[in-house]
C-alpha cells in the first residue's frame, strides 16, 4: 500500500513527466521503478515538438524551485535587464540565490518547500536578522544560519541525516557549537543547476514573447 501512495506522489509525477529527478522536491527515486511519464501510454516512446520540449524545460525551473509562473516570469523580466550577454545565466544565478534554495542546498531542509516554511516560521537568520520571505536573493557574503531550536528540528535532521545534493561549491560552512552557518561564497552560474539542464530552450521559450 505503501508503494502505491508514493507512486501516486504529485511529486513524483511531475518528476516521471519530465523524465529528471528534480533535488528540490526533496525525496529521490521517483523514476527508479518507472522512468516513464504517467498514464496508460506512458511508457511509449514520445515525439515532442519543439514547442513542447521548450516547455518542458521551462516547467523543470517551476518545480524544482517552487515557483509559480508569474514569478518565474519576473525573475525572466529583471534578469533580462542587466548588461550581461547570456541572461539565462544570470536567471540561474538569481534562482540558486533565492533564500529558500540556499537554505535546501545547504541541507538545513529537505527540500525548496520544508525550508521555505522553516523561512516563513521565522526560523532562518541572515546576517544575524531574522528574514521570513523566501524568496529574498541574497548577495555574495551573505551568511545564513538558523535559530537555536531549529538545529534540532525534524526538517534540519532529516535534511542532514539524508543530504540530497553535495555542497555546492558556490556555497560555505563552518561549525560553531552545535550550530552549522552557511556562506554564499561567490554568485553561482547555470554549472551549479542540480538537474539536466538545456539553457538554450528557456533562451527560445522567451524570445519569442514579452516575460
Amino acid at each position: 500500500m505503501a508503494k502505491n501512495v508514493v507512486s501516486r506522489s504529485p511529486r513524483f509525477k511531475r518528476q516521471r513527466r519530465l523524465g529528471v529527478e528534480l533535488p528540490g522536491l526533496g525525496k529521490s527515486g521517483a523514476l527508479d521503478r518507472r522512468p516513464y511519464p504517467p498514464g496508460q501510454h506512458g511508457n511509449q516512446k514520445r515525439k515532442l515538438s519543439e514547442y513542447a520540449l521548450r516547455l518542458e524545460e521551462k516547467q523543470k525551473l517551476i518545480f524544482h524551485y517552487g515557483l509559480r509562473e508569474e514569478q518565474l516570469r519576473r525573475f525572466v523580466r529583471d534578469s533580462k535587464k542587466g548588461k550581461a550577454t547570456d541572461w539565462v545565466d544570470t536567471l540561474v544565478g538569481r534562482l540558486e540565490r533565492r533564500l529558500d534554495n540556499v537554505v535546501f542546498r545547504l541541507a538545513f531542509a529537505p527540500s525548496v518547500k520544508a525550508a521555505r516554511q522553516m523561512i516563513s516560521h521565522g526560523h532562518v537568520l541572515v546576517n544575524g536578522k531574522k528574514v521570513t520571505v523566501g524568496s529574498a536573493v541574497l548577495k555574495a557574503g551573505d551568511k545564513v544560519k538558523l535559530i537555536a531550536a531549529a538545529y534540532k528540528s525534524v526538517n534540519f535532521m532529516q535534511a542532514q541525516k539524508a543530504q540530497r545534493l553535495a555542497l555546492a561549491d558556490y556555497l560555505g560552512t563552518e561549525q560553531s557549537g552545535e550550530e552549522v552557518i552557511g556562506l554564499l561564497k561567490e554568485v553561482p552560474n547555470k554549472s551549479h543547476i542540480p538537474f539536466p539542464f538545456e539553457s538554450g530552450l528557456v533562451a527560445e521559450h522567451y524570445a519569442a514573447r514579452k516575460a
